[in-house]
């Protein structure tokens, strides 16, 4: 059974930067294609960013293009979001996902961590 655990998350000003990362245990990293997503009350789950088991493909969404940035390190079956330039509108609960590919849909992802806050001030 996989486990994921999101960190990184907490309060900044518009502009400023946070890192999330996503931990996994439990089942094999190096071969699961990894997702970011998040969610605001109300609204569906969305996905901010995803990855191949290579690292070769990356997907973002519009939003967060240019802004964001997703990597991974199999080594310490660790993925990152690195996100700069907040703005209001990126405050949310960012989860990471595992799944056996890369998609955009929340529903390619069988592992979810518990999600972490991010709150953008202006």
């Amino acid at each position: 059974q996989a486990q994921l655990v999101e960190s990184g998350g907490g309060l900044v000003q518009a502009g400023e930067s946070l890192r999330l990362s996503c931990a996994a245990s439990g089942r094999t990293f190096s071969s699961a294609a990894m997702g970011w997503f998040r969610q605001t009350p109300g609204k569906e789950r969305e996905l901010v960013g995803g990855m191949s088991w290579r690292g070769d493909i990356t997907v973002y969404a519009d939003s967060v293009k240019g802004r964001f940035t997703m990597s991974r390190d199999n080594t310490k079956s660790t993925v990152y979001l690195q996100m700069n330039s907040l703005k209001p509108e990126d405050t949310a609960v960012y989860y990471c996902a595992a799944g056996p590919r890369l998609q955009r849909a929340s529903s390619g992802y069988g592992y979810w961590g518990q999600g972490t806050q991010v709150t953008v001030s202006s």
